[in-house]
């Protein structure tokens, strides 16, 4: 898609991603799509349905961009976030997702849960977002904090980054089994395979197969997670018979923009080709809400979010499910502030949430992606474990001795350990 002038390249690269988004929000009300849900249902009842349906949505987008990237259609390359750096921060990528799994099962959903919500007319989670977008915003601003010559980021988890393995191509599967050279080959091979045990897992279930809205769930988000690359990496202005992205343009905008014109665009790298993701999206939010609704804060995130909300609010419209929510006890009000502020911290520095790293940047193959998608699994599972021993338990159980019976009831500790019987 080639444009003229970047004001019309700008609007099909947000309001394409606002249509999309709005699908995704619609879809995921109508699916009961839910990452949080899905690991309870794990957890609590052995129903492997909703996970299956995640799973399903990760092979589609797998699938999808390494095809389309194979054909030339697509890149995830070079895109926000930078998924496929050479720098490997395992240690941000391990601790933001555990962080991240604990805080959307005490704030009852992951971030775009937490939007569908929103648009299904729970209040508590419009404070979960303003939450987690004041605390995503101050982490990915560039601007100093605390009177200090650092931003928040590095000043709190810059550590983390000392300890990045790096790789000279890219972490990305491909890359690293075959180099820049042969990367968008062996992805397209690797993606294969890994889509096709996936596939495998998911489809070999009976009850699974007969799941439309499961089914629908995973098929539609993973190929809208595609579309949105593909979106982003095909919008293009052509200038004195020179093609360049919006970053591109934007970039040398000195020299092709409108001389008696300010460059229409905030922080550019929020302009780079992208797919779906919701932390860093809220605090995009929060600084086009604080900047006034200046128009050159508002990004495909922000576009994102709106569409998000407004899809899932048109779903529960039509299927009048709309219903007001608000916190039933201070503990509940608690439990979600806490678990938002977790969300704020954990999201950022695994550079994605559920759907950030569990889908669209697995898509890309970087280990980033499947690193955090662990670690948040692992955290939201033994959050309920803990949970749910200390409400059997009551008094009785100590949150080590919950800590340990929920790890022995995933085989991840001797069962000569716990104090807590079974339940």
């Amino acid at each position: 898609m080639t444009f003229e002038t970047i004001q019309g390249a700008m609007a099909v690269f947000l309001w394409g991603g606002f249509v999309l988004a709005f699908l995704l929000g619609a879809v995921a009300n109508k699916t009961n799509f839910c990452t949080m849900g899905a690991v309870s249902d794990w957890v609590n009842m052995g129903d492997l349905g909703r996970m299956r349906a995640w799973l399903l949505a990760i092979a589609v987008a797998m699938l999808g961009v390494a095809l389309f990237e194979f054909l030339g259609s697509l890149s995830a390359d070079s895109s926000f976030p930078p998924y496929r750096m050479g720098q490997f921060n395992w240690v941000g990528h391990l601790l933001g997702g555990l962080l991240f799994g604990i805080g959307m099962t005490y704030a009852s959903g992951c971030g775009n849960k937490t939007l569908v919500r929103i648009g299904g007319g729970n209040i508590k989670s419009i404070f979960v977002l303003a939450i987690i977008g004041f605390i995503a915003y101050w982490m990915i601003s560039p601007q100093p904090v605390f009177g200090t010559e650092q931003p928040l980021n590095p000043l709190l988890f810059g550590w983390t980054g000392n300890l990045a393995i790096s790789f000279p191509n890219g972490q990305d599967l491909g890359s690293i089994v075959a180099g820049s050279d042969g990367a968008v080959t062996a992805r397209l091979i690797i993606g294969l395979i890994i889509a096709a045990g996936l596939l495998f897992f998911i489809f070999r279930d009976k009850e699974f197969r007969t799941s439309f809205d499961n089914i629908m769930g995973g098929v539609v988000i993973g190929l809208i997670i595609v579309g949105a690359w593909w979106l982003t990496s095909n919008v293009t202005i052509e200038d004195d018979m020179d093609s360049y992205t919006p970053v591109q343009f934007l970039a040398e905008w000195e020299f092709l923009g409108d001389p008696d014109e300010p460059r229409p665009a905030g922080e550019l790298r929020f302009w780079h080709n992208q797919s779906f993701t919701f932390i860093a999206p809220m605090g995009q939010t929060v600084g086009y809400i604080g900047g006034g609704f200046d128009r050159s804060l508002f990004y495909f995130g922000v576009a994102a979010l709106l569409g998000v909300i407004l899809g899932s609010l048109f779903w529960s419209l039509l299927k009048r499910s709309f219903r007001i929510e608000w916190f039933n006890s201070w503990g509940d009000f608690f439990n979600h502030l806490f678990g938002a502020v977790l969300m704020g911290f954990g999201g950022v520095l695994a550079m994605g949430c559920t759907f950030g790293q569990g889908i669209t940047g697995i898509s890309t193959l970087a280990l980033g992606g499947f690193v955090t998608f662990v670690a948040i699994v692992f955290g939201s599972a033994i959050t309920m474990k803990v949970q749910f021993y200390k409400m059997v338990y009551e008094d009785e159980a100590t949150f080590i001795q919950a800590l340990i019976a929920g790890l022995a009831d995933m085989k991840l500790v001797p069962a000569s350990l716990r104090k807590l019987d079974p339940v």
